[in-house]
């Protein structure tokens, strides 16, 4: 008596990128630029960590907000940090904000066939003490804009800042440029928003603001559900 026995195929599959959520914000004013972002690192319906900020200090004048699959912002991160120390020790001076925007762009393209997969967003002082941010695309292309909302609960900000930023699609009105209390208040108030629509935006927002004296911390509790 003949058995056949039926075969199943299994595929397997296999991803090197995890999305661990989160948004990251920045914007530049007259001489100062904020980046900020929330503190959850989650994937999934999974809270891994509650205070997890996603800004990240590069130099006493510049900072990275770094979203996406937390491993490679790490990565991203360190050897960013190890070329802006070999640039210090070689030129004796700290690496410019604009030199790191380059710097990161070049970067970026160089693994342009397995990217990183983060939203980064540059912020800091020019040369001049003006405020400064660069948005990233995966593989390097950057411009610098005056504000950029990068992550999950990108589409919900940048809207927002678009509005009470750049004044976008907007007849009879005056362009009139916040100064930095009134940004900082915009953005707790954008993530406070986001945090009730967005799952992966919550419990903290870290924010950084960068002026020619150097980068001042604050932190303002979000939902936590």
């Amino acid at each position: 008596k003949n058995q056949i026995r039926a075969h199943s195929i299994i595929m397997a599959r296999f991803s090197p990128y995890s999305m661990n959520g989160g948004t990251v914000l920045g914007i530049s004013g007259e001489d100062f630029s904020v980046v900020a972002s929330d503190t959850r690192l989650s994937e999934g319906y999974s809270i891994y960590s509650r205070n997890c900020p996603k800004t990240y200090k590069l130099t006493s004048h510049t900072v990275l907000g770094c979203a996406g699959f937390h491993g490679d912002a790490l990565t991203l991160v360190r050897q960013i940090r190890q070329r802006i120390t070999v640039y210090k020790h070689t030129h004796n001076k700290e690496m410019s904000t604009k030199a790191i925007a380059q710097m990161l762009s070049t970067m970026l393209y160089g693994k342009r066939f397995f990217p990183y997969y983060t939203n980064n967003i540059l912020a800091g002082v020019d040369e001049e003490g003006k405020g400064c941010v660069y948005s990233f695309d995966p593989v390097g292309s950057y411009e610098r804009e005056s504000c950029r909302a990068g992550g999950t609960a990108s589409s919900l900000l940048q809207p927002l800042l678009d509005n009470q930023i750049a004044f976008k699609n907007q007849e009879g009105v005056t362009p009139v440029a916040l100064n930095k209390e009134q940004t900082i208040n915009l953005v707790k108030d954008v993530f406070i928003s986001a945090s009730e629509r967005d799952i992966y935006t919550g419990d903290g927002l870290d924010l950084q603001i960068v002026t020619k004296d150097g980068i001042e911390s604050q932190f303002e509790p979000l939902r936590r559900d």
